[in-house]
């Protein structure tokens, strides 16, 4: 895919509009990167117990040429939304281990007896969610979204699906 850099403001009268194949790409494991990742729908059906690592996030403006920070490796407000296709079994999304989640995820059991729903924030040192396909969530159907917000910091947020047989749903978020 061409990349295109402006240095002047850019407006569109319509709007920018993502679509199409280019769009959704399916990952199994290894590393998200802001180049091939951001902005699209990255679908995860064949390896349910991958193992995915987001990019380092850079907020620092350290070698650019200018105020606005061009040209640097600078990638805040990069989003990364996952949409699972198949059943998790013992799926990881993390961070390289400086980086830490804020936000919340709500999780629903489709147990009929239960129904079971809880929303979960994660703790200060979170940087691993996973998801298991039960009490954790991650069933088919089941979203995350994950946002560079600040030098260090990813908020998430996501709608889970589980089947937890319990009404006790269990944080996704764990430190590695």
């Amino acid at each position: 895919m061409a990349q295109t850099t402006f240095t002047g403001p850019v407006k569109s009268i319509n709007g920018f509009i993502g679509a199409g194949v280019g769009m959704v790409e399916t990952l199994t494991s290894g590393a998200v990167t802001v180049a091939d990742h951001a902005g699209r729908v990255l679908g995860i059906g064949s390896d349910t117990d991958g193992k995915l690592t987001l990019p380092t996030i850079s907020a620092a403006a350290a070698g650019t040429t200018d105020e606005n920070g061009l040209n640097s490796a600078n990638n805040l407000g990069a989003s990364f939304t996952f949409v699972l296709t198949a059943d998790a079994t013992d799926l990881d999304i993390k961070t390289d281990g400086t980086d830490k989640f804020i936000g919340k995820v709500n999780t629903v059991s489709t147990n009929a007896t239960t129904g079971a729903v809880s929303s979960f924030v994660p703790a200060a040192t979170n940087d691993v969610i996973t998801l298991d396909g039960d009490v954790k969530g991650g069933k088919k159907g089941s979203v995350i979204k994950v946002t560079a917000v600040a030098d260090n910091v990813y908020q998430v947020e996501g709608e889970l699906v589980g089947t937890s047989t319990s009404d006790a749903n269990v944080t996704p978020f764990a430190d590695a």
